[in-house]
């Protein structure tokens, strides 16, 4: 399971390659660049303690925008009891049915997994993501999310050499962001198997580090 990625190779100073927009917007673009900066460009697990947010895209009102959410879903008005920071491709219909109607993207670089770093040569691409939007005790609004993940392929696959199960993140190419992010297309079979078909290319370009 991924439990951490990033954007730049540590301090951040410029944005990545072939940003992802709305992060190509100045105003975007300097959001997470002072998130980058103040998180080493390392998104980690939200915890108890350090509530760290993470960058997150979604499409709201015809456009799509950035915020920063809670890295585990939340049920109800509490992050879920269960582990909820990865969720199944094969599990979205039957355990994430609702939040799997409320998709984003994870703007990453690189991503951990079994201690190696993965990447694209420095350019960012997109994790499929889904969403849930709640309430903490003081009502405050808290948007969480999880990050989908597929069966690994590619140099991914060699990354977990004696795995029973060997799983990666759900990462999409450009061409599949906007049916990902269209808010009126209902989380389906079918989108989920066009998500992870459009995914096996970018996933077997990965480079291991």
């Amino acid at each position: 399971m991924c439990a951490q990625y990033g954007l730049g190779g540590g301090p951040y100073v410029e944005p990545p390659d072939t940003p992802i927009p709305p992060l190509d917007e100045r105003e975007s673009a300097e959001r997470v660049a002072e998130w980058a900066a103040q998180r080493d460009g390392t998104a980690r697990i939200t915890g108890k303690n350090a509530r760290n947010l993470n960058p997150l895209i979604r499409e709201v009102d015809g456009r799509r925008r950035l915020d920063l959410a809670w890295w585990w879903l939340w049920r109800g008005d509490a992050p879920a009891r269960f582990s909820a920071f990865n969720s199944r491709d094969d599990a979205l219909l039957r355990s994430w049915r609702t939040p799997f109607q409320h998709r984003a993207l994870v703007p990453a670089s690189w991503y951990l997994e079994k201690g190696a770093r993965f990447d694209l040569g420095g350019s960012m691409f997109g994790i499929a993501a889904i969403t849930s939007a709640s309430h903490d005790a003081n009502g405050e609004e808290i948007l969480s999310y999880s990050l989908v993940t597929r069966r690994a392929v590619g140099p991914a696959l060699d990354a977990h050499s004696g795995d029973g199960e060997p799983r990666m993140p759900l990462i999409l190419p450009s061409e599949m962001h906007d049916d990902w992010l269209d808010p009126e297309r209902a989380g389906d079979r079918e989108l989920i198997d066009r998500a992870v078909l459009a995914s096996d290319g970018i996933s077997q370009d990965l480079r291991r580090s």
